[in-house]
């Protein structure tokens, strides 16, 4: 399966959704994961009006659709439920200073049946 994580410096979950402006793709099974890709979003800014800002979160969606989780820094409550609509769960992780590495090896022993 596929996870997103919201990030400005690549090493961690710190990227707000409607402002992140690149989001990292992962691969992940119960025997590992790899990088895919870094998506990037042009022109996602704190400072865009609300019809603009519309049509990036509606691209940023499609952008992430074949992932089933993106970890964000923070989300607002109507693009949480535009991704879960589309079957991808918004996660927090649990500190901001949580590395993306952390985050995945805990996934694989999840995925393994070993919740860490």
């Amino acid at each position: 399966m596929k996870i997103a994580f919201a990030t400005s410096d690549r090493v961690h979950v710190n990227a707000h959704f409607g402002w992140a402006q690149e989001a990292d793709i992962y691969e992940i099974s119960d025997t590992g994961y790899k990088f895919i890709e870094t998506l990037k979003f042009a022109g996602s800014s704190n400072k865009d009006k609300d019809a603009e800002s519309e049509d990036k979160t509606a691209s940023k969606i499609e952008a992430l659709a074949d992932c089933t989780i993106v970890y964000v820094a923070s989300i607002g409550g109507i693009p949480a439920a535009k991704l879960i609509k589309r079957g991808i769960m918004p996660v927090r992780p649990q500190s901001d200073k949580e590395e993306i590495i952390s985050i995945l090896n805990k996934l694989v022993q999840t995925l393994k049946g070993n919740p860490p």
